[in-house]
């Protein structure tokens, strides 16, 4: 609701001519680039605003005074000064950027890298169990801190070897470190060297072409004469010339401007290794080789908590045993002491077969007489017939 408020147009008598100027009016074109075009000269406007002017206001006053006097002794109708001016403080700088563009060639802060995770690797990798048989409890727990020790004394081997390389970075770093400062400290000597250069040139440039210049074409308009005419275009073509020697100290002094933040992101590169290689040497490795000691320490703890946990289990196994076998053996003596020497059961087995034997001989003996009566009986009858059977033979 407050939007729509806001788009009502309001009437005035006492119109407010800045705002409204302020307001832009609907645009037509027949170019579909014109947009492009404004937006490209609202940059380029913005970027005029924002440009760096070279003036002496960014001088001294004891600087000021050597670009007056220096500008005063420029010839520019010297043809070799114009061509010489400022090259030694060209010529530093080109020899400025060698230096520095070959400090970036030879760093391999990468390897510088390769070593810290090579560090890192070998204490990542060292703790790590080796899986194998067991051969009893108390060889493997020798077996285990005997396998810690070498692995230990290996990853030390191999940590010290790192450490050596390390500190050599640390060194070479910290004397990069310290030639960058100079380097910085030169490539501020000789950007101030060319802002003096350009400025005494444009100082003595602006006076002869105000003073010299001007007095040569005014004397070439008044006499027509060929040799003031040749004297003003003279003249003015050395301006020109020393006008594009200025120019090309600009563009050296852009790439003097451009050099000190590169020398300091890389010697801020060089600070931010050697703050990691620091760390590492007087952080990393001595928490590791304390940790080391500790984990020694724990594991010949644990490896005695543990024997003596098996002695003691050892033990109560053995009395558990003891006592089951005590147990049986008294049992066992006891139930042979409560027993007789002839058991009932036998007796009455002995008995039964006994009673079973005399019933056998008695039926024996019954079957014997039975037997002898009908054999007596028998042997009478045969008597009695050999009797008859003789006295028949008689008759």
């Amino acid at each position: 609701m407050s939007d729509e408020m806001n788009m009502t147009p309001e009437l005035t008598l006492t119109p407010n001519l800045e705002g409204a100027a302020a307001i832009e009016a609907p645009a037509m074109t027949l170019d579909p680039t014109a947009a492009e075009t404004a937006v490209q000269q609202a940059d380029e406007a913005v970027r005029d605003a924002n440009a760096v002017q070279l003036d002496e206001s960014m001088l001294s006053e004891a600087e000021r005074k050597i670009v007056a006097d220096f500008a005063e002794k420029i010839d520019v109708t010297d043809s070799n000064l114009v061509l010489q001016y400022g090259a030694a403080a060209q010529k530093n700088i080109a020899g400025f950027s060698e230096s520095a563009l070959s400090k970036v060639r030879t760093k391999d802060l990468g390897e510088v890298g390769k070593d810290l995770a090579g560090l890192v690797g070998e204490l990542e990798h060292f703790g790590q169990e080796e899986k194998g048989g067991i051969f009893g409890f108390f060889q493997k727990k020798k077996n285990d801190i005997s396998a810690l020790k070498a692995q230990y004394a290996k990853a030390e081997t191999n940590v010290n070897k790192i450490i050596e390389v390390l500190e050599g970075h640390q060194v070479t770093l910290m004397k990069d470190v310290a030639m960058l400062d100079q380097m910085y400290s030169l490539n501020t000597k000789y950007y101030k060297e060319l802002t003096m250069y350009i400025l005494a040139g444009k100082k003595k440039l602006e006076a002869v072409r105000t003073g010299e210049l001007e007095e040569l074409r005014k004397r070439a308009t008044a006499s027509g004469s060929q040799e003031d005419a040749q004297a003003y275009n003279d003249l003015a073509n050395m301006c020109n010339r020393f006008e594009k020697k200025l120019h090309d100290l600009e563009l050296t002094r852009i790439v003097s401007i451009q050099m000190g933040p590169q020398v300091r992101l890389i010697q801020n590169n060089d600070a931010l290794m050697l703050e990691k290689i620091q760390s590492s040497l007087v952080n990393t490795i001595p928490l590791w080789k304390s940790q080391m000691v500790l984990a020694l320490g724990m594991e010949n703890s644990r490896q005695a908590t543990a024997a003596q946990s098996a002695v003691t289990n050892m033990t109560n196994e053995l009395l558990q045993k003891n006592a089951d076998m005590l147990k049986m053996g008294t049992i066992e003596t006891a139930k042979e002491a409560e027993k007789s020497v002839v058991s009932v059961e036998t007796l009455q087995h002995t008995n039964r077969q006994l009673i079973s034997t005399l019933d056998e001989m008695m039926k024996i003996q019954t079957e014997g007489a039975q037997k002898r009566k009908e054999a007596e009986a028998e042997l009478g009858r045969i008597e009695g017939e050999l009797k008859q059977k003789l006295l028949e033979l008689r008759s």
